[in-house]
């Protein structure tokens, strides 16, 4: 696939995202100039202790879109598992299990739902998630309290 035909993938996705955005996000190019740099916000998720939160993403789409995956990061603190200090996401659509029919808009929403429900058995950050497995209470303590100093936009 050219590169031509990856810009015209990303125009289709951003016209997609602006008329049926998925639920709680948002996303576009940061610069009208370079349809490869785009910033996503994922609203913290109700049912979670997120909940209240604005995450900001940073999302890189390589020349090969959509044959290879979008290089997404968290440039808003969160704590959580599968989300290092760097910002970067431990989820498997992002990495080997990624597919071409796959789009940014279901991206945000596994990510969304992996806020939900954290995946401890495949942690980026151990500690988390040990603390996820062995008391569940201190890590939604801690995610909420990370929520209100870093995403809560105050």
């Amino acid at each position: 696939m050219s590169a031509l035909a990856s810009v015209k993938r990303l125009h289709k996705e951003l016209i997609d995202i602006g008329k049926d955005p998925p639920s709680g996000c948002s996303a576009g190019p940061i610069d009208e100039k370079d349809i490869h740099s785009w910033q996503a916000t994922i609203e913290g998720p109700d049912d979670s202790p997120y909940h209240g939160g604005i995450f900001f993403l940073k999302v890189e789409f390589p020349s090969n879109y959509p044959f290879k995956p979008p290089k997404i990061n968290f440039t808003t603190k969160i704590y959580h598992p599968n989300i290092n200090s760097n910002g970067n996401i431990c989820l498997d659509i992002l990495k080997d299990q990624w597919s071409p029919a796959l789009t940014l808009s279901k991206v945000l929403l596994s990510i969304t739902s992996l806020l939900t429900d954290p995946n401890p058995d495949d942690p980026l950050v151990p500690e988390i998630a040990n603390i996820y497995k062995d008391n569940k209470e201190t890590y939604e303590s801690n995610a909420a309290e990370w929520t209100r100093l870093y995403a809560s936009g105050a």
